[in-house]
């Protein structure tokens, strides 16, 4: 797990965060709703129609994706927007893609 550059093992804490992560990543409709933001700021009417889920469905993978830190949430009125505050997630989805197409 650790690269060459860092000599000690990772702590139970950060394996734990490291596994948090991961499990948010592993749904599909999350890495929808993802790809529906990776671009620019989205409302959730926005990421709804997107995705092709329910506004309840996709709003419990919002909060979580917002809770973790992968999401930023901004109300602008009475609209919430929604869009990649972890740069790292798109790019991880993007690794195991070209890795599945090798």
């Amino acid at each position: 797990m650790s690269t060459p550059k860092a000599k000690r093992l990772l702590t139970d804490a950060e394996l734990e965060g490291i596994a948090l992560h991961f499990r948010l990543l592993g749904e599909p409709m999350r890495l929808k709703i993802l790809q529906a933001v990776c671009h620019a700021p989205r409302t959730v009417t926005e990421i709804v129609a997107a995705v092709g889920a329910t506004q309840a469905n996709v709003s419990k993978h919002l909060a979580l994706l917002a809770a973790a830190g992968i999401l930023s949430r901004r109300k602008d009125g009475q609209s919430v927007y929604y869009g990649m505050k972890d740069k790292l997630a798109v790019q991880l989805c993007e690794l195991v893609r070209a890795n599945l197409t090798d």
